[in-house]
């Protein structure tokens, strides 16, 4: 059965990280309110001189903003712009859709923020080169290392092993 979300239904609870910079207003998952499978989404707010999260672009899910009111400066791959009221935000997988958004303005931007549920995710953040799961871990990244970097003793790891 649809279901209508709007300011009347919807309430906003302040999510302050530990550096002030990253501070915004954001609802409930909206998706778990309709048991959707293949979908997050939350309506969010962010005030003036205030970013969204780190700097970061996902593995596993695609993420799409709808500008519903104000404006804010939008940073990719591309660089920076200004998106406003009605804009459509597409940001695809993997490095080429890394964002993040900055209210530069003296108003409020209040943003839907859909984003594919595929089961599992991985977020990435070039700023500081960390990973992070989608079960919370964070992970320090230090470098790139070939798939079977230190596996090279397996036999070794295994044991004796009987013959047949």
């Amino acid at each position: 059965m649809p279901k209508i979300f709007n300011d009347n239904n919807v309430s906003f609870k302040l999510k302050q990280a530990s550096v002030p910079e990253f501070c915004w207003h954001s609802s409930v998952n909206l998706a778990e309110l309709v048991d959707s499978q293949q979908l997050n989404f939350n309506i969010r707010s962010l005030d003036p001189d205030r970013y969204t999260y780190p700097y970061h672009y996902h593995w596993n899910a695609e993420e799409l903003f709808v500008i519903l009111s104000g404006k804010a400066l939008l940073r990719t791959p591309n660089g920076v712009e200004e998106v406003s009221e009605g804009d459509v935000i597409f940001f695809e997988t993997g490095p080429e859709g890394a964002h993040q958004l900055y209210n530069h303005t003296q108003e409020p931007c209040k943003f839907l923020d859909i984003c594919t549920n595929m089961g599992f995710d991985v977020c990435q953040y070039p700023d500081s080169n960390k990973l992070a799961l989608k079960t919370g871990q964070v992970f320090q990244l230090d470098e790139e290392v070939d798939y079977f970097k230190d596996e090279d003793k397996v036999r070794e790891k295994w044991g004796h092993i009987p013959k047949s």
